[in-house]
């Protein structure tokens, strides 16, 4: 049994920048003591990353605030984060779930049993939507969510996110 945590999208923007929150700045320390718990071999990062027309995309619209623009600070990861995370497989991902990490995974899964944790950024968005990706591509695969190490875009809304996910059979912590 392979465990791997997934760290999504733990980025300045979504920490301190245009889109960041205290409650997802709370977290950082708490994503820094999970990160230390795996091997580097079995983390997998994810990184929101928009190009210099987002206001032009249908997110962009919905979502008018410009953030995690390629190669601009704000796509940065947190340095803290960054230094953990050091060596580890970082994808970029164009919208809110990664059908790139999907796919890898599931390759991943076709050599060995596999259960996958998952902290980061933002609950209601994008953890919400990797989760359920990853469980439509593999019912049969564990997947948690370690809510101490999640931050929505609102309290209220993260809470939402933890029972969306719950009813959809991820384990919520």
């Amino acid at each position: 049994m392979k465990n791997i945590l997934l760290v999504i999208d733990m980025q300045k923007d979504f920490i301190d920048g245009s889109l960041g929150t205290k409650e997802a700045q709370k977290i950082v320390n708490c994503v820094l003591n999970k990160i230390s718990e795996y091997p580097k071999e079995n983390i997998i990062a994810t990184r929101d990353t928009h190009e210099e027309n987002y206001l032009e995309t249908q997110e962009g619209k919905n979502l008018p605030v410009v953030h995690c623009v390629r190669g601009t600070e704000g796509w940065q990861l947190d340095k803290r984060i960054a230094e953990a995370l050091e060596g580890v497989r970082v994808l970029d991902k164009p919208t809110f779930g990664s059908v790139e990490l999907a796919e890898l995974l599931y390759q991943e899964s076709k050599n060995e049993e596999i259960e996958v944790e998952m902290v980061g950024l933002c609950t209601d968005i994008c953890v919400v939507s990797n989760a359920i990706l990853l469980k439509a591509k593999m019912p049969e695969m564990k997947i948690c969510v370690d809510s101490s190490c999640c931050a929505g875009v609102t309290p209220e809304t993260h809470r939402a996110a933890l029972i969306t996910l719950a009813m959809c059979q991820i384990t919520v912590k």
